[in-house]
């Protein structure tokens, strides 16, 4: 049977670059998009792949059981790879239910849909994507693994934690073939400017403050937007089913120590003097329950199916800025809010 595979959050930044990459490397699967295009959700990201004939897009809320339930049976859904999520660890806080109803009430959604149409189709697979948040917080020292125990700190981190129990409960509970990744903080090109390195790029450009929050000591662990699609890729094809397996970059940066990279990146392509940029870096009030660091040990998917990033964080932020610089109508139109109109234009 043809593959017909259901990518939900498609339109997003991660989610973009799974569908770019499945659409053009497996041309004998069909490929739908779902996606119910929020403000994270544009459509423009993907207009190099809008016309193949693999590619269907579907603008369809995860929260809307009866027109789920049309997709499914519509395409013949045969597996899905879920990365719709409400991501936005500030907006978490400031308005909660809203990710109790996207990343939990709508992954259950996608989980009744996916069990009631494939009760007769033996090779199925639910893929969900997941986050290392999670695992809540580490000091100075150790790493998170696929064993570390959940210790969710923000409404975001929790609202992804339920969802991946879920996905675990209905695999133990009805037999549901499933597969869950946990990965670490993606950069690089398409991604919302609200996150920390497009918005410094972008206040840079505009000669806007850089906000950081408290001293900037916060660590993360970086991966390349890129690096992470060919993850879900070997996940989906390789990955033992009922198994988790965590995705890193390898790489560790403090949040004020990427502001004055990106900073000196800047100044360079941008002709500016050395250290003009790094004098808009305005400290800020610490964001509440702000996780101090985050590390994943990525040895299990790379010994298992031999992946490993091939970007370093130096080269993958030289691409990153360089995109940014060279698409600015992209950026303008998010900015802007012009993007929100790329669906009724091209799909109304």
């Amino acid at each position: 049977m043809k593959k017909s595979v259901l990518i939900t959050g498609g339109a997003g930044f991660i989610g973009s670059h799974v569908v770019r990459l499945f659409v053009n490397k497996y041309p004998d699967y069909r490929i739908i998009n779902l996606d119910c295009l929020t403000y994270a959700g544009n459509l423009e990201n993907l207009s190099d792949i809008e016309d193949k004939p693999n590619y269907v897009f579907s603008k369809v809320d995860i929260n809307d059981t009866q027109r789920l339930e049309q997709v499914f049976n519509d395409y013949q859904i045969t597996d899905v790879i879920h990365l719709a999520a409400e991501s936005h660890v500030d907006r978490s806080i400031s308005d909660p239910l809203s990710f109790v109803k996207t990343n939990v009430m709508g992954t259950v959604n996608l989980l009744n849909a996916a069990k009631n149409f494939w009760k007769d189709l033996p090779n199925h697979l639910f893929y969900h994507v997941s986050t290392d948040e999670v695992y809540g917080s580490l000091d100075h020292g150790g790493y998170f693994t696929e064993h570390t125990p959940y210790d969710p700190q923000s409404p975001y981190s929790a609202s992804k934690a339920a969802s991946d129990h879920f996905v675990r409960a209905y695999a133990n509970t009805y037999g549901l073939r499933m597969v869950i990744s946990n990965c670490s903080n993606n950069y690089g090109p398409n991604q919302f400017p609200e996150k920390l390195i497009p918005l410094c790029i972008h206040n840079i450009k505009e000669g806007k403050a850089l906000p950081v929050y408290g001293k900037g000591e916060n660590v993360r662990d970086w991966l390349y937007v890129e690096d992470h699609a060919r993850a879900i890729d070997l996940v989906f094809h390789k990955g033992k089913k009922g198994e988790t397996y965590n995705i890193g970059g390898f790489n560790e940066w403090k949040n004020i120590d990427i502001v004055k990279l990106i900073c000196q990146i800047m100044d360079r392509k941008m002709g500016k003097e050395d250290g003009e940029s790094a004098k808009l870096i305005t400290f800020v009030k610490d964001r509440a329950g702000h996780d101090l660091r985050y590390a994943i040990d990525a040895a299990k998917i790379n010994s298992e199916l031999a992946w490993s990033p091939v970007q370093t964080f130096e080269s993958g932020i030289e691409k990153t800025v360089n995109w940014y610089l060279e698409n600015e109508a992209w950026l303008s139109g998010v900015t802007s809010g012009d993007y929100l109109k790329y669906y009724q234009q091209h799909y109304g």
